[in-house]
């Protein structure tokens, strides 16, 4: 049965370890719970008591939802958590293609979990942030009086990745710009209206800093 990607309608709702990362896969794909019963052959309220429930499905279950949602079981059940991405076997003959600045931009502004990397007086550092593009610049969020605010009026590297271990693919984009303590009121009024979730190392990150491009440069491991 060929591939379609339905309209994104549906929401994650999963209660389990499980049920939460099917209804997130199915989310992110665009399916409802009526699409994937049907790829999957089963019935939707079985789907919604995996979702919701927790379940011991079969093997067979796994396989068919692990296949319809482009994914694998050890990814589905969890066993993956711990590992770094990317641990799974390369193409033979695959290749790294350089990224237009365009593709760039576009891959950096689908927004998440960027890595910043500084120079300090103990050493270079590198942090992961949750960020956000807004406009021509990159904002993330962090304590007042962190290593990454004092970096402010520094250049730095920022960087955001992503390996789909299951495709055996991934990319790389990387920007060095300067960096800068986020301090007008209506820009700061912005950033928080675009702000898509809270940090996730949690505490009083509140103090918005962002970096201004003056090199991006991207990469994409393909099979040849």
């Amino acid at each position: 049965m060929p591939r379609t990607t339905p309209k994104p309608t549906a929401r994650a709702v999963g209660h389990t370890d499980l049920g939460r990362r099917i209804a997130a896969r199915r989310v992110e794909l665009g399916y409802t719970r009526e699409q994937l019963a049907q790829r999957c052959g089963m019935d939707v309220s079985y789907l919604a008591y995996l979702e919701e429930r927790a379940a011991h499905p079969s093997t067979g279950t796994l396989v068919r939802l692990a296949g319809e949602l482009g994914t694998t079981i050890a990814e589905l059940t969890g066993v993956t958590t711990d590992r770094p991405p990317g641990r799974g076997t390369a193409w033979l003959e695959s290749e790294l293609v350089k990224l237009s600045e365009t593709e760039c931009r576009r891959l950096l502004s689908t927004h998440g979990i960027g890595r910043v990397a500084i120079v300090s007086p103990d050493g270079p550092g590198i942090f992961p942030v949750n960020y956000v593009v807004a406009g021509n610049e990159i904002a993330f969020r962090t304590e007042g009086d962190a290593l990454l605010a004092r970096a402010a009026g520094t250049q730095v590297a920022f960087e955001v990745d992503h390996i789909d271990d299951v495709m055996k693919t991934g990319w790389s984009v990387l920007v060095v710009g300067a960096v800068e303590g986020v301090t007008d009121a209506e820009a700061l009024r912005r950033l928080d209206a675009v702000a898509r979730s809270l940090p996730w190392a949690g505490g009083d990150r509140t103090y918005w800093m962002s970096i201004t491009p003056v090199r991006i440069t991207g990469r994409r491991a393909v099979p040849q």
